[in-house]
């Protein structure tokens, strides 16, 4: 029975050790910075690990989504790093801003100028990306991640809802609910809170600055009236004092 209990223990531990040791796989993935809104704009971060430990990643091409054309799509400057935006025609022109927009980029292509991303880090490839849909709820990002050993790895399998994770899954931009400016700011409501607030401040200013002038007016007329009565108290004492005079005479 000791055994049996020993020889249990060891094999619990032994599969510990498996699941420890076993690589902890990281993939290519999409993050909004704040929130990505639907119909809005929103500055996206593609985050790339390096999982390998003999070779750093050299290469990224994100692909955008030819169901849903993006009118702007900017990448933020990487130090280290060459990019290219490729540029398709639309099947269908889209409407931005009154303008017809003819083509929209289709793919961003990062090299890198020295390094890349080496083992033990990843790299973060912002890009500011709008008018995001209204009709959908996210937004796949197929991606393809080139190492210094010509190694490619293939980010293109789209996951599925109630299905596991595969393999080598998409990077996915999750869209949030619409905000009523599409820019996921509330600009105009503070503007009209602004005059309010200082009106208010006005007025408080303005009964600040007259407490003093009452305070003053005050103290003015009680000196009048101390100053009334110290003179009749004064003609009063000169008629006494001449009485006096005269009796004494």
């Amino acid at each position: 029975m000791k055994a049996y209990r020993l020889a249990a223990a060891g094999a619990v531990a032994a599969s510990a050790v498996v699941v420890l040791s076993a690589p902890a796989f990281a993939h290519v993935t999409v993050q909004p910075d704040g929130e990505a809104a639907k119909g809005g704009y929103a500055v996206v971060d593609f985050k790339v690990p390096n999982e390998r430990d003999n070779a750093s990643t050299t290469k990224l091409e994100i692909s955008f989504p030819t169901e849903h054309p993006l009118s702007s799509v900017m990448p933020e400057p990487v130090p280290g790093w060459k990019v290219q935006v490729t540029k398709s025609k639309l099947d269908k022109p889209i409407e931005s801003h009154g303008h017809q927009i003819t083509e929209a980029v289709s793919k961003i292509t990062w090299t890198a100028t020295g390094k890349g991303v080496e083992p033990g880090y990843f790299q973060k490839f912002p890009v500011s990306v709008g008018a995001l849909p209204e009709d959908a709820d996210e937004m796949v990002f197929k991606a393809i991640q080139t190492y210094s050993n010509d190694e490619v790895v293939r980010w293109i399998e789209v996951p599925q809802e109630g299905q596991e994770e595969p393999e080598n899954p998409a990077p996915v931009l999750e869209l949030s609910a619409a905000k009523d400016d599409h820019h996921g700011s509330a600009g105009p409501e503070k503007d009209s809170e602004e005059p309010a607030a200082d009106a208010s401040a006005a007025a408080k200013t303005t009964t600040e600055a007259a407490e003093p002038a009452d305070s003053t007016d005050t103290t003015a007329r009680v000196l009048g009236v101390v100053g009334i009565v110290v003179g009749a108290a004064g003609v009063a004492y000169g008629v006494l004092a001449g009485r006096r005079r005269g009796t004494a005479a």
